[in-house]
């Protein structure tokens, strides 16, 4: 008797685990964003490395390449399509990362292949697959609030 009143007990508590949702849950919100049960997505980071043909270009023409290459980050939170981006510090051969709202990588390779230092070989990309959170692009919003100056 003790086992089986244990184990009604066991199916009623999972039964009402399995019910429970979060009570700050929009609907609206979360498939306007892509989100699934748990509000995460699928995105594609790049990892920025130094590219082999930084040399080859004078300093000048190097800063007329970084302008190009904010500029392409700009463009592309813009459109949605980059969530998230932003350089590491120090001189080492990873420069930075972005994180783009896309389907797939193939998708994340034309978009990386429109940026003008990725063209000139002053900096490569490497593509991976990354589960996160479906609120990521809301942080844009955000820092858009917070930000004295555009970059």
């Amino acid at each position: 008797m003790k086992k089986l009143l244990f184990a009604f007990a066991l199916i009623l508590a999972t039964a009402f685990g399995a019910f429970a949702q979060n009570s700050q849950y929009d609907e609206k919100l979360s498939q306007e964003l892509g989100a699934d049960d748990y509000g995460m997505k699928k995105y594609v980071i790049a990892f920025l490395y130094r590219g082999e043909r930084v040399q080859e270009y004078s300093p000048e023409k190097r800063a007329e390449l970084q302008r190009g290459h904010l500029d392409n980050i700009t463009k592309l939170a813009e459109e949605g399509k980059m969530v998230l981006a932003g350089p590491f510090f120090g001189n080492e051969d990873l420069r930075g990362l972005f994180f783009f709202n896309v389907e797939s990588l193939e998708e994340a390779q034309k978009l990386t292949e429109s940026d003008p230092a990725v063209q000139a070989g002053v900096l490569k990309m490497e593509l991976k697959e990354w589960y996160g959170s479906a609120a990521l692009p809301m942080l844009l919003e955000m820092h858009a609030k917070i930000a004295k100056q555009d970059i």
